[in-house]
């Protein structure tokens, strides 16, 4: 298979390459972050980097289990470092290591030693390990392929396709890099993403919490990934699985939902009060972090294809860098609201805004806000697709995508 080029994300690695900062690369499993790794490795030995220089353990290895002891992991690396010359660490899915932060800690004092790791949790760095490495860690938080990566992953036949035929191909098996292979194989892409779900339920979700009832945390899944983009509240989704004869109480619903979320299955976004600018606490909406794993859960119900086009654009935003929030207004709302260090920018979503009364209602409440900052209405709209009205841009979502 070839290796899609992942080019922000390898930038990223080489603008902090030799930092006095630990490199964290986090994401859900198998959206590319080993692969990612092998790249900037080949980058460092193409500078002339010596190989030597470069440490590489990959904890998913079962031949490395005798290293999962903080200990022996410490000695390994000790034994091996060159004494006069940089040496570039990389400890691939480092959660499999007991008590990790000692052997990060404990490397970081030393002048001579960049490191590297990654992990499949959003907990990685949280608690002790977010206290030890305060001030002393810069995060790559990756995602599975944008559209503009898929088109670039898939088989010919796929790739001389329209780019409408193209992006439902995206949008029905997923974003995963290697499923990209399978663009023209529906069979082969759904197995795939099969496993991938067990393997993030099982691993690192039902392992890491002690979850004895896997039936009541996959039903709470269903529910949230068949309701992305709508609001919802730990008692709201409670009272709603109840309802249903699968009833959990809050205080489980909170745990499980904390549970998919650190998994990196699921994307909490708070919601923010544009005229207030400030952050609310409640009533968040969650998407999925792919819309190929979505279709498996949800398949054979109502498409929504409104809210799948929401999620696509909610993850296009958080892949470019921006912090990214659903905008609360006094009688309205805003799909997203994103914050840089360069400003503000607002973003609607709809499928179509050909038709007037829809063309209007989702201009409104773009139309309330009224600072100058940039305003977006994103559509599949090939007719039409590009036209400003009074300083709101409305753009084609697939070319959006694709950077044009």
């Amino acid at each position: 298979m070839a290796r899609i080029e992942r080019k922000e994300y390898l930038d990223w690695l080489i603008r902090w390459s030799g930092q006095r900062v630990i490199k964290v690369v986090s994401g859900v499993r198998r959206c590319g972050k080993s692969t990612l790794l092998e790249m900037f490795r080949e980058y460092l030995l193409e500078q002339g980097v010596n190989p030597q220089q470069i440490l590489s353990f990959n904890f998913e290895d079962i031949e490395l289990e005798h290293l999962t002891e903080y200990r022996a992991l410490y000695q390994a690396i000790q034994s091996a470092l060159s004494p006069d010359k940089m040496n570039y660490i990389f400890l691939d899915e480092i959660q499999h290591v007991s008590r990790f932060e000692k052997v990060i800690d404990s490397l970081f004092l030393k002048s001579n030693c960049d490191i590297y790791i990654t992990g499949s949790n959003a907990y990685l760095l949280s608690g002790e390990l977010a206290t030890l490495l305060s001030g002393r860690y810069v995060e790559l938080k990756m995602l599975p392929l944008s559209f503009d990566e898929f088109c670039r992953g898939v088989p010919d036949s796929v790739r001389r396709l329209p780019k409408t035929e193209k992006f439902n191909r995206y949008v029905e098996i997923g974003s995963f890099p290697f499923i990209a292979q399978f663009a023209d194989k529906e069979r082969e892409a759904k197995e795939y993403l099969r496993d991938i779900y067990n393997s993030v339920l099982l691993k690192d979700v039902v392992t890491r919490l002690k979850i004895a009832d896997i039936q009541n945390l996959e039903n709470l899944s269903k529910f949230l990934f068949h309701n992305i983009g709508n609001r919802a509240s730990v008692r709201k989704i409670a009272d709603t699985l109840k309802s249903q004869g699968k009833g959990v109480d809050q205080k489980t619903v909170e745990k499980y939902m904390r549970g998919l979320i650190d998994g990196l299955l699921l994307y909490e976004a708070r919601r923010y009060n544009i005229k207030g600018r400030q952050h609310l606490t409640t009533q968040s909406k969650y998407y999925a972090v792919d819309i190929g794993l979505r279709n498996l859960l949800v398949r054979g119900q109502e498409a929504d294809h409104g809210y799948v086009l929401e999620n696509l654009v909610y993850l296009e935003l958080i892949r470019r860098g921006y912090e990214t929030f659903v905008g609360q207004l006094d009688d309205g709302e805003v799909d997203f609201v994103t914050k840089t260090p360069d400003g503000t920018a607002y973003f609607q979503v709809a499928t179509s805004a050909l038709n007037e009364n829809v063309l209007q209602r989702e201009l409104f409440p773009l139309r309330k806000i009224v600072d100058n900052y940039p305003k977006y209405l994103l559509t599949l709209d090939e007719a039409f697709a590009s036209a400003d009205y009074q300083g709101i841009r409305k753009m084609n979502v697939i070319d959006w995508l694709l950077g044009d």
